[in-house]
């Protein structure tokens, strides 16, 4: 027997026939169970692979139906690609041939080139759907983005939540406006020049309504996860769940044209197989890029700062197109809000930025006091374009017990000294929702789990949660609704006072970006990077198709003296001032660096202030 490659769920094939197809290798009886327009059952027959077949017509678009495990247990499809009634009804039919798909032209937006914005459907408007977030596309555009991230829109339990918690990998979020919104929004997000990006999750299911484990061998007790027991791709029987991930992630780029996926903590993805998963998946998708219009990509998030995980497959690397960079965040974050608990207790050396700039990871199989161990690897022979990073994100604001964003940690200076160090990177740049017009609303955690007992575990468990970071206090109930609406932005915000100043600010940085070639990602050896931990300053050089920048950040509360240009810009060399944060018009308390300089000058900074200058 080979390798196995099957399409699996509920396959509408037009005219009112649909393939059915189950993965369940333990099982001794399946039938399906059609529940509307009228109900009728039919025992299923199994193939060698462990693969539950029947192919009937009569199945109109939005049947309803059910699968008979042993002649005894009523489940919905793992595999469904719509659950209308949530997680524990039963499954729908889709006609994804039915949607009319208006991006023939769309080519996509090369990834060196991405500027990411990441949006929860449920907290990005007020509405909190797929259509309501359409209306918006128009002030990311204008602002200067080219890639939308969603945040995981699996079909959860009940109305709200952040999306890790999906029972159902192929279905989408019936709240959120099902199938048809989805398809909707890439769409509009197509037509208005964005890319967009899908997050999954293939480290563990949701707590509530998955019930794969009835069906077979989904999960393994060889490893385990911080969410339960991990997915099982090395373990008996795991080809059926190696090719269910493979399928699904390859379904959002084909029925939903997705532009590529986020692949969330594949830390938490457990595979001591000759070819793992992401390997795998990696390779399907070299398949798939080549007769697609287009290339898609994959992006891994992970905290283990391997650089395996992009590098080439020709090169024994899963593969990965690009990776978080977490070191990035950390360094920044820690120079902004002084904070040392948890995993911060490892960062906040003006140094530890310069590494994070030059090398994208700060810890290259380097002692880390919190993990008590040496930790990642040297990723110096990959260009920056493989790293995305960011000040904010999802993760390190919802999992702060009171949801806290950066605009409510430090001050509106230091503000924009994040928004111009995540701008000017040489990676590619994530914004999470609301961070470019100073969001102060929280980002927090929330759920709508149906059993008491499970929303009670997930109260004690934040709890727990919190500990590591000394956090005293009792977390905002994730289970409350106000919680959900306490956690949306509030979009009127970005047309008035500061707000509107950091929006501009933000805008003018990404301008920036886009049409000075030393700003672009490029080569590490032409960024040359200067610190002083006691001063607290930090500046970059960088320099591309004879075009050269240099920024300087004073991260202390005092004035500095900033370092000489490089010694090897030429001593004539007249340098002009393209940005400065003191200035008036970013509401600042005033520049003192001159407008234009020559050689290598020493310049006055003021305090929490960044200066760019180009030649």
């Amino acid at each position: 027997m080979g390798n196995v490659n099957m399409t699996i769920g509920a396959i509408y094939l037009g005219g009112d026939r649909c393939d059915f197809s189950l993965w369940g290798p333990t099982l001794d009886q399946v039938t399906l169970e059609i529940l509307t327009p009228q109900e009728q059952s039919y025992p299923l027959e199994q193939d060698d692979w462990g693969y539950w077949r029947a192919s009937l017509d009569s199945i109109p678009p939005g049947t309803r139906y059910q699968y008979r495990l042993n002649g005894d247990r009523l489940r919905p499809d793992p595999m469904a690609h719509l659950q209308p009634e949530g997680v524990h009804g039963p499954s729908a039919v889709v006609d994804h041939g039915a949607f009319s798909w208006q991006d023939e032209a769309w080519r996509g937006i090369p990834l060196d080139e991405s500027m990411i914005y990441e949006l929860h459907i449920g907290t990005f408007t007020p509405a909190g759907t797929f259509e309501a977030a359409i209306s918006r596309l128009r002030d990311l555009t204008a602002l200067g983005i080219t890639t939308i991230e969603i945040m995981p829109v699996s079909q959860f339990p009940g109305q709200r939540n952040w999306g890790y918690d999906g029972a159902y990998p192929f279905a989408v979020q019936n709240s959120y406006g099902g199938p048809d919104g989805l398809k909707t929004l890439v769409n509009a997000a197509h037509q208005a020049g964005l890319a967009v990006i899908l997050d999954v999750v293939y480290n563990h299911f949701g707590p509530e309504g998955n019930y794969s484990r009835d069906f077979g061998p989904y999960f393994t007790e060889k490893y385990q996860t911080p969410w339960g027991g991990a997915i099982n791709f090395d373990d008996a029987y795991s080809d059926g769940v190696r090719n269910f991930v493979i399928e699904n992630a390859l379904y959002w780029l084909r029925e939903y044209h997705f532009d590529g996926l986020r692949l969330d903590a594949i830390h938490a993805i457990y595979d001591g197989g000759a070819k793992h998963i992401l390997g795998e998946l990696s390779d399907r998708l070299a398949e798939f890029n080549q007769t697609a219009t287009y290339p898609r990509y994959l992006i891994a998030e992970s905290d283990l700062n391997d650089v395996r995980i992009i590098r080439p497959r020709s090169e024994d690397g899963l593969g990965m197109d690009a990776q978080w960079s977490d070191d990035f965040h950390h360094s920044l974050h820690t120079l902004l809000t002084g904070e040392q608990q948890g995993y911060y207790e490892d960062f906040g050396s003006c140094q530890q930025l310069a590494t994070a700039w030059q090398d994208s990871f700060v810890y290259q199989w380097t002692y880390s006091q919190h993990r008590k161990r040496f930790h990642g690897s040297d990723a110096r022979d990959r260009p920056p374009a493989q790293f995305v990073i960011c000040n904010q994100n999802h993760d390190q604001i919802g999992n702060r017990m009171l949801g806290e964003r950066l605009s409510q940690l430090v001050s509106f200076e230091a503000l924009k000294l994040a928004a111009a160090a995540t701008l000017l990177n040489p990676g590619i740049p994530l914004l999470f929702m609301g961070e470019e017009y100073g969001e102060d609303s929280p980002f927090l955690y929330f759920i709508d789990h149906q059993d008491p007992d499970l929303v009670e575990a997930v109260r004690q468990g934040r709890k727990r949660e919190f500990e590591a970071f000394h956090a005293s206090g009792t977390p905002p109930d994730a289970a409350s609704l106000d919680t959900l609406k306490t956690s949306t932005l509030k979009w009127h915000k970005r047309e008035h006072d500061h707000h509107q100043v950091l929006l501009n600010f933000y805008q003018r940085l990404i301008e920036l970006r886009k049409t000075k070639a030393a700003l672009k990602p490029g080569d590490r050896q032409q960024i040359q990077t200067q610190y002083n931990n006691e001063s607290r300053w930090f500046s970059v050089h960088q320099s591309r198709n004879n075009q050269k920048i240099w920024a300087i950040f004073n991260f202390s509360d005092s004035p500095i003296q900033s370092p000489p240009v490089p010694t090897q810009t030429h001593p004539t060399q007249t340098w002009t001032k393209t940005l400065d944060s003191s200035d008036s018009i970013w509401q600042g308390s005033g520049p003192t660096a001159p407008q234009t300089l020559k050689g290598s000058e020493s310049i006055k900074i003021p305090p929490l202030t960044v200066v760019l200058y180009e030649t």
